[in-house]
């Protein structure tokens, strides 16, 4: 039998139910009262009606957190930095993508990958995206689809590396885990909201949950719809996503969630704007004059340089987009959550995952990106056996499927050159004849790159340019052993190992005419992983932790899939990535309406550069938080410190340096080098700061309640100044952003929430790209004040 993407889906679905169908049957006459390890149970909140109750939703004091290393723990004996936001926090913070959690979590500071964020950053690097414990697919570099919180009941922020049970991924600043919705047996809930805000910001949402056995069966439903339009120039977001899970629970021995999700959505590529002089950041003034190439031409492309013509205060929302791009992506995800107590020492875990990705982009300035088909599953089975009280061994075994048939053409991308003061035609890169001999046609008029490299003329030298064009496929098979053991009252250790085996094979997709054999190749390896954490309780109310691990990781490429280098062999640096972290930390909850948590640490990573790259990166800091919940009012608040430097590793960027990109015809603007940009530019190992990286980020959040219908909240956040690019010869400025917002409860049921954002009016700036590698060459406006009004009614 011939296994492929679709039958696999099948197949994960199947070996759950046949383990539900076995072990159940097994146990169907016990009876024994056991305390809920579900890990899902613990986010089936029961709603309050209204605002009362929204402050004890918020508490991180009751937050439990399911999945990092197993069981549900709480936050305070959790022993990792970690934020939790239950539903009501995302709304109530006003939370509209990963990168808004920066209003909450320490160290989340974001780029804002392109506009349209698919990832965390934690600890100033893209994080992994985790559902209910298995990680999702997600962009290369951070560029992926947006995401969207629909199906989310809870979103835990995790400081630091996954943990064993997780497995080896491809980021390790941090990761966030989130909690899909899952219906209630015990009652019916519904909710429908609509939002409307400035520039014409549309979006509907509907939530329903009901028993459909009473204290058996249930269903919950959930859909959103957004449709909107942008600051942003030519920058319009759609998309509908579509949620229902289903929840067989007949008694406290078992748990079974299923879900379905679909995800259609056209989104923009926001580049943001080029040519990031001081003066842009400080003044907004940008310097004229479209780039020339050597020779002779005004296209944009590798070398140019610019000629000075002028300096204009360029609007804010002129950046690089073009009405023209073509941008969208469809996903259909199905999920499996069954959790069984086999007896009274033996509990199974079994997770189930499936996702299919399609996504076009075909953008004027040359940029491709196809995935004409990313299919993932994987299925883990994790088992607890309790020796005794105080000894819980945990058992995974982890298999994931991986397969990405994909286009990719960024070689001739070239932004620095490109006069956005100019006419729309400046934006557009056609590709010449020569520059078309070296890709492929993909269809009539649209040129990618192949997936390998050849030498046609044979003259020794490749003849193409390469960028992710791949057909991957990746086979991961994961070996876990966790012991908890609760040595006293008060000390408690988990110690984990894994180890993963990885067999990929890479082809090309595309190979061009005349090449019989397509370059190919495969690749097998073994990684490692091990953590240690302890906690210790110093008094009832206040618990001391220690983590630390070492675990290997992988590089990938577009939706995690892997290519081939210029040998045409996939490297074998993508699986050699190392990483360590040491962390200390402190919780201290006296009582339920107040929780705070202090961290220490230091980690060592790597940074996926641009052109498939890896530099080692060293960071250390400090992170703090606190939440306090008065009578009528709460405040949260949060700060981190973050140094992170490379790690005597060398570093690179598509420019050197601003200037690089101008002559030296009017040092009255600018005193220009004349070197030309895009220019790959490769730095010499060393110790420097990492570009683009907020090395202090502080925040404030609250609410009062002003008398019965009433509430007035506020956000503040502050972040310190920090170099765009690698010379640090430009920097964004320390910067603040005041959000307010009211809400008004026309009764139970009813309430309306306006939100003012940026209510200052800051001209705010962050980093296109993580990782800096555009710090010489774009910068992204930040969106000025704007107001939205949401409605919603709860029945």
């Amino acid at each position: 039998m011939t296994l492929t993407p679709g039958t696999l889906g099948y197949l994960t679905l199947a070996v759950t139910s046949a383990l539900y169908q076995t072990a159940y049957a097994a146990t169907a006459t016990t009876q024994t009262q056991v305390r809920d390890e579900n890990a899902d149970k613990h986010i089936e909140v029961i709603e309050v009606i209204g605002d009362k109750g929204i402050a004890t939703q918020l508490n991180p004091s009751n937050a439990e957190v399911a999945g990092i290393f197993g069981t549900a723990m709480t936050l305070k004996s959790l022993p990792r930095a970690a934020t939790s936001l239950s539903q009501t926090a995302l709304t109530t913070y006003n939370i509209e993508s990963l990168h808004d959690i920066a209003k909450v979590a320490p160290n989340t500071y974001a780029a804002s990958g392109f506009g349209t964020p698919s990832l965390p950053t934690v600890r100033g690097q893209l994080g992994e995206l985790f559902q209910d414990g298995i990680r999702r697919q997600a962009g290369n570099n951070g560029f992926g689809i947006p995401f969207s919180f629909n199906s989310v009941g809870q979103l835990n922020v995790v400081k630091g590396p996954p943990t064993v049970l997780l497995g080896s991924t491809q980021r390790n600043g941090g990761f966030v885990d989130i909690r899909s919705k899952v219906a209630s047996v015990s009652q019916t809930t519904g909710r429908v909201s609509f939002k409307a805000g400035r520039w014409d910001d549309y979006e509907l949402m509907a939530d329903y949950s009901t028993p459909w056995v009473k204290e058996r069966t249930a269903v919950r439903f959930s859909a959103q719809i957004k449709n909107a339009n942008s600051f942003y120039d030519f920058a319009e977001h759609k998309s509908e996503n579509l949620y229902a899970t289903f929840r067989y629970q007949p008694d406290n021995t078992l748990t079974w969630d299923l879900s379905a999700e679909y995800y259609d959505t056209e989104y923009p590529d926001i580049a943001g704007i080029n040519r990031p002089t001081q003066a842009l950041i400080d003044q907004g003034i940008y310097i004229t004059g479209q780039g020339q190439q050597a020779d002779g031409s005004f296209v944009p492309g590798a070398g140019a340089v610019i000629s000075p013509t002028g300096q204009v205060r360029l609007p804010r929302h002129r950046v690089l987009t073009h009405p023209d791009d073509i941008n969208n992506a469809q996903t259909s995800i199905l999920r499996s959550n069954l959790t069984l107590r086999l007896s009274e020492h033996i509990a199974l875990r079994n997770i189930s995952y499936y996702q299919h990705l399609e996504r076009e982009e075909i953008a004027r300035n040359s940029f491709v990106e196809i995935i004409d088909g990313a299919d993932t599953a994987q299925n883990r089975t994790e088992v607890d056996i309790a020796f005794n009280q105080n000894q819980l061994t945990t058992l995974a075994l982890d298999i994931r499927y991986n397969d990405v048939l994909g286009y990719s053409q960024f070689t001739t991308e070239a932004d620095n050159p490109i006069d956005l003061s100019g006419p729309l035609e400046n934006r557009v890169i056609p590709l010449t004849a020569e520059q078309r001999q070296r890709l492929v046609m993909l269809r009539p008029g649209l040129f990618v790159s192949p997936g390998g490299q050849y030498d046609i003329d044979q003259d020794g030298q490749g003849d193409f340019n390469i960028s992710d064009t791949t057909d991957s496929t990746t086979w991961q098979t994961g070996l876990a052993v966790q012991h908890t053991s609760n040595w006293t009252d008060k000390l408690t250790t988990i110690a984990g190992y894994r180890i993963d085996y990885y067999d990929v094979s890479a082809a090309d997709a595309l190979p061009p005419a005349g090449v019989d054999i397509p370059a190919s190749d495969t690749y097998t390896d073994t990684l490692h992983s091990w953590q240690l954490n302890a906690l210790y309780s110093l008094t009832d109310d206040l618990n001391f932790y220690v983590a630390i691990g070492e675990n290997d990781a992988t590089s990938n490429s577009m939706a995690g899939g892997t290519v081939l280098g210029a040998d045409n062999r996939i490297s074998a640096a993508n699986f050699a990535t190392e990483n360590t972290l040491y962390e200390v930390g402190l919780k201290y909850s006296p009582f339920d309406a107040l929780f705070t948590a202090i961290s220490v640490f230091e980690q060592t990573r790597s940074l996926r550069n641009r052109d498939g790259s890896n530099s080692g990166i060293e960071t250390s800091g400090l992170e703090a938080e606190a939440f306090y919940q008065g009578d009528g009012f709460w405040v949260n608040g949060s700060y981190s410190y973050l140094d992170a430097h490379y790690d005597d590793s060398a570093a690179a960027q598509g420019t050197g340096q601003v200037r690089d990109a101008f002559d030296a015809s009017r040092p009255d603007i600018i005193q220009g080098t004349g070197t030309g940009s895009p220019a790959f530019t490769s730095f010499a190992a060393s110790s420097r700061q990492l570009q683009g990286v907020a090395p202090q980020l502080a925040s404030v959040n609250g609410a009062v309640d002003i008398g019965d219908a009433i509430t007035l909240g506020a956000s503040f956040m502050y972040t310190k100044s920090f170099p765009l690019d690698f010379l640090q010869t430009v920097r964004i400025r320390d910067q603040v952003r005041w959000d307010i917002n009211a809400t008004y409860q026309f009764s139970p049921q009813l309430q309306v929430r306006i939100d003012m954002v940026n209510v200052t009016d800051e001209e705010n700036w962050q980093p296109v790209f993580e990782g800096g590698y555009f710090g010489a060459t774009l910068a992204m406006p930040v969106r000025p004040r704007h107001t939205s009004a949401t409605l919603q009614y709860r029945f």
